[in-house]
């Protein structure tokens, strides 16, 4: 699934709620909607939109769907960050030696 429809989906408050309470545990969409005060269908289409991306799985026992959180979705998504953090990073260090120097030269240069 690509990386921006995984942030689409994680980009609204309630869905990153869920995502949250995946995280401790699988959970049916009833439990799920317990915690908010939104009609079962409003958290279903959450859900859905989740499943969409990639972000949870679902599945039907019975008469309950049963949710659970797709880890490596949200993976592809961190280790996209992480990649920018680290070039973000080795800028940042190279700025910060840029200055150091200037700074030196300038104390060099004074009598």
């Amino acid at each position: 699934m690509p990386i921006e429809t995984v942030f689409a989906a994680v980009g609204d408050a309630t869905r990153r709620e869920i995502v949250e309470m995946l995280s401790r545990s699988d959970a049916t969409v009833n439990e799920l909607a317990a915690p908010f005060e939104m009609s079962l269908q409003a958290v279903a289409k959450h859900v859905r939109i989740l499943q969409e991306a990639g972000v949870i799985k679902k599945k039907k026992i019975g008469r309950s769907h049963h949710c659970s959180l797709n880890r490596s979705a949200l993976n592809d998504a961190r280790d996209w960050m992480a990649a920018l953090e680290k070039e973000w990073m080795q800028r940042l260090d190279r700025l910060d030696d840029f200055l150091k120097d200037e700074a030196q030269q300038l104390r060099d240069e004074q009598p």
